[in-house]
């Protein structure tokens, strides 16, 4: 029996999965949580992770090492993205971490970032033989990939995550987002993402694979209005039909925070987050003509792990 921890640092939340591998090469999820770090917040605009931060990450990091201890696992694989690749300060971080938790932190380029996003994906769901476009929105960066059940087509980070618009865009997130900030932050993607809209009208993708974060919210919303709760180990896809999404993105751009994380399903870690992911899927869906829409469970951790049983 061998047993991987997967850690994946990000720019507002940290994710463990441990996972069992037996003889025969089954798998066997035995332990996964997300904690809202909020490794970006307060120094991601300046290019720096603040002391509060490196703490929060410190802390939540010795209580994964705890937790991967008594799970006995044999392998540690730890990646963290935009803040950490972005910061001044990133390789002190990534040594504090070694220091104080013996866990070692690979800080991958942002290339590297949306290949092991797209490789998680593929775990989840059947991409199928059409160009389909991934879209993973983190805090610090968004990945975006368009690619086939074969593979990768296309594939690009952009240093625009939900923590960077947020600041940048809606910094008192306690009113309801105003019309002027949402049509600024509208004319920025145009502005942003000109190399995703050449890519896009080379490889015409038709359908939008939202992976993991704001889209597993999304769902959550969407399921408890129906009094459903998700399985902890349920299907790694789900299902957003976008008239469902056009009618949350609307109750979103309507309600203060207060009115946001009392919506059932919503977490209290993507509250702030989410209106400006919002806007962002929107606007891809608009501006690309996109009519169908995916949603994957699975993200870079998943294809981290893809990748170690692989190897």
């Amino acid at each position: 029996m061998r047993r991987f921890a997967l850690i994946d640092l990000g720019t507002n939340t940290f994710h463990l999965l441990i996972v069992e591998l037996d003889a025969q090469g089954g798998q066997q999820t035995l332990y996964k949580t997300k904690i809202p770090v909020k490794l970006g917040e307060g120094g991601i605009s300046k290019g720096e992770i603040t002391s509060e931060a490196r703490e929060r990450g410190l802390k939540t990091l010795a209580e994964f090492r705890e937790i991967m201890n008594q799970h006995q696992v044999t392998v540690v694989k730890a990646t963290a993205t935009s803040a950490l690749r972005n910061a001044s300060n990133g390789p002190g971080v990534v040594r504090a971490i070694k220091e104080h938790t013996g866990i070692e932190v690979e800080i991958v380029s942002g290339a590297r970032e949306a290949e092991l996003i797209f490789k998680g994906v593929q775990q989840a769901l059947q991409i199928g033989p059409k160009p389909a476009l991934v879209m993973d929105i983190g805090g610090g960066s968004v990945e975006f990939i368009i690619g086939t059940d074969k593979g990768i087509l296309w594939k690009k980070s952009f240093e625009i995550g939900a923590q960077r618009l947020l600041d940048k865009f809606y910094p008192d997130q306690e009113p309801a987002i105003q019309p002027a900030q949402v049509k600024a932050l509208r004319h920025y993607l145009q502005d942003q993402l000109q190399k995703l809209t050449a890519a896009v009208l080379q490889h015409q993708p038709e359908v939008l694979i939202g992976s993991s974060g704001t889209f597993d919210t999304l769902v959550d919303m969407d399921l408890a209005q129906q009094g459903i709760v998700r399985e902890a180990e349920g299907s790694p896809e789900m299902e957003l039909p976008l008239t469902t999404f056009q009618r949350q993105y609307k109750e979103l751009l309507q309600k203060n925070r207060t009115e946001r994380l009392a919506i059932p399903g919503m977490l209290a870690m993507r509250v702030d987050m989410i209106v400006v992911a919002c806007v962002a899927i929107d606007w891809v869906l608009e501006k690309y003509n996109l009519d169908q829409m995916r949603v994957s469970a699975y993200a870079l951790k998943e294809g981290m792990l893809a990748e170690l049983l692989q190897q």
